[in-house]
């Protein structure tokens, strides 16, 4: 039984994600680690932030390991700090992008790397056969709490970025009440652009928008873009390892803000790989190919995308929900750097619609079923075995099911961060993609009402 999903541990707090799980887990890593080991730890902003956090301290301590607490801050700057800072392992709890009632632990390598699975099972089967490493009350580790590390990594972060051309930009920065709150606008404003900030307070609560930022939830952002004659918008999900952008116009989309992008890193770059998932679509080959781009698709998961990064000497590594991984700065996500060198390669916000003009026009669309985790690998198998769809070209099956068409693609895969299936499509005229789309999640609902609903 895995206990690690695609991005870490993550459950419903007082479900799995008890404080008594979280001790025994913490325990498990400090055995997978040598006791001269330090490990630094933050949270994001969520309310059970310190109850889970407390309980994976504990866990460690016991273990005999050092523990450095960083209070609540941004996953990138805990994994970067990790490296910058000379520790062995960081943990990181968060439950990223999922509602408020969910928490989790992720963990970083002492390179900023995120944890292979491989060590996670090591982290697993110690778990399981509870050989854990107790030690005397003498030996037992140090906690402490660090002091200045917002500006150790603002620090780090401006020396890497290129000389910005231009500061005559006003931008909305929307943390969604998460871990960028107070951080970005902040960051920003250092920069020298022109700040304004909506949902810039930390609230575990998520109440004025999804801890999730895309079209469906950023509306009230882009209406406070408008009133303030702003020109661009950067919206941060909850641990601010992901972000999208907006202008005056609307949501500048997942697919093309992860190609605008690429394009950006992969001019100045000897690399011309990109590392992306399943989950991105056709758009980002497209707008490479006159740049000699290759694309390479592995399982989705930002852990996943870094190692793929690593593997394939990428420029860069992206996820469509907006992962942006700059293997110059570090292989894991970035959206403090990303947003930065964004505004430092533009002139005018508009270069970004323009661009995305003169690639084809692709629907891309995407919907979640709710399903429990216990019934997921019985509706895949259904899908995979009675699924009918014309003209499928090729299947995958490295992560969830894509099938590949001549003028679209259709992807059903089991979330490994929430109880839920997703359904993805791309095509090349909005019907299409709505056919495919509305088909696919139909069918997934039944499967899994007659799932449930037999068990």
């Amino acid at each position: 039984m895995n206990l690690f999903g695609s991005s870490g541990i993550r459950d419903v707090v007082d479900g799995k994600l008890t404080p008594d799980f979280c001790l025994t887990i913490s325990q498990s890593i400090a055995a997978s680690l040598p006791q001269t080991a330090q490990v630094c730890i933050a949270t994001d902003a969520r309310v059970s932030r310190d109850v889970i956090k407390t309980a994976v301290t504990a866990g460690l301590l016991y273990g005999g390991i050092d523990v450095v607490d960083f209070g609540i801050l941004p996953t990138p700057a805990l994994a970067l700090l990790t490296r910058e800072l000379g520790f062995d392992t960081g943990i990181m709890i968060t439950a990223s992008h999922n509602p408020p009632e969910f928490n989790g632990i992720k963990l970083f390598n002492h390179d900023s790397l995120g944890y292979s699975r491989l060590q996670e099972e090591k982290i697993e089967n110690i778990y399981f056969s509870n050989k854990f490493r107790s030690v005397s009350w003498r030996s037992a580790g140090n906690l402490t709490v660090a002091q200045g590390v917002k500006e150790r990594y603002f620090k780090y972060i401006r020396r890497k970025l290129p000389i910005s051309r231009w500061h005559s930009l006003k931008v909305v920065v929307d943390p969604g009440n998460g871990a960028a709150s107070e951080f970005a606008s902040i960051f920003l404003r250092e920069l020298g652009y022109d700040v304004l900030s909506i949902n810039d307070e930390y609230d575990g609560l998520f109440p004025n928008r999804s801890s999730e930022p895309g079209e469906d939830t950023l509306a009230n952002t882009i209406d406070f873009l408008r009133e303030n004659d702003a020109d661009l918008a950067l919206c941060y999900d909850g641990d601010a390892d992901r972000v999208v952008f907006c202008d005056r116009e609307g949501f500048l989309g997942y697919n093309e803000m992860v190609a605008f992008i690429s394009r950006l890193v992969l001019k100045k770059s000897k690399s011309r790989t990109v590392a992306t998932t399943v989950e991105t679509g056709r758009l980002l080959d497209l707008a490479l190919a006159d740049l000699g781009g290759e694309v390479i698709r592995g399982k989705v998961g930002d852990v996943n995308v870094a190692h793929l990064v690593r593997e394939h000497d990428a420029a860069i590594g992206v996820e469509s929900v907006g992962v942006y991984i700059i293997p110059e700065l570090g292989c894991y996500p970035d959206s403090m750097y990303v947003s930065a060198l964004l505004l430092s390669e533009i002139e005018d916000v508009s270069e970004i619609r323009e661009t995305c003009r003169k690639w084809p026009e692709l629907f891309f669309g995407k919907a979640k079923i709710a399903c429990a985790n216990i019934t997921k690998q019985v509706v895949m198998d259904s899908i995979r075995d009675n699924y009918q769809l014309s003209h499928v070209k090729e299947t995958n099956t490295l992560d969830g099911l894509r099938y590949e068409l001549d003028d679209a693609w259709l992807l059903v895969r089991p979330s490994g961060t929430e109880p839920v299936i997703r359904v993805l499509a791309e095509a090349e005229s909005k019907d299409q993609m709505n056919q495919l789309l509305t088909s696919a999640a139909q069918r997934v609902r039944e499967l899994v009402e007659l799932s449930e609903g037999g068990a």
